[in-house]
């Protein structure tokens, strides 16, 4: 029981991060020449769930603008708001649910810890 503990655990740790990991990215949204992060979830050698979070290269959308008397050809930020935000729904409820599987192991243990009694 502690191990399923220690591995939800794990997963509230590497959700989070990837939480982290997309409100990073929607708030440099406007940001020209910004590349977003990903993280990436896998399991971990001895269980749990570990986070890889890398740089995605792909181009913005090539942009002009006006520095003083010059036109300076730019790059918007590669961010695409709608998959931020569907993702970020998807992990909030993965989230959520590491959360009630926590607590639905603290409530047996308290069951098995009365049995005992």
């Amino acid at each position: 029981m502690i191990a399923a503990l220690w591995n939800n655990l794990s997963a509230l740790n590497a959700f989070d991060k990837k939480m982290q990991v997309m409100s990073n990215n929607v708030a440099n949204v406007n940001t020209n020449g910004f590349k977003k992060s990903q993280a990436i979830l896998r399991e971990g050698e001895s269980g749990g769930v570990k986070v890889d979070v890398h740089q995605v290269k792909t181009p913005g959308y090539p942009t002009e603008q006006l520095e003083g008397d010059n036109v300076v050809e730019t790059e918007t930020s590669n961010v695409d708001l709608t998959k931020e935000f569907g993702e970020s729904i998807v992990t909030q409820n993965a989230y959520t649910a590491n959360l009630k599987t926590i607590k639905t192991q603290e409530e047996m243990l308290g069951s098995l810890l009365d049995i005992f009694e």
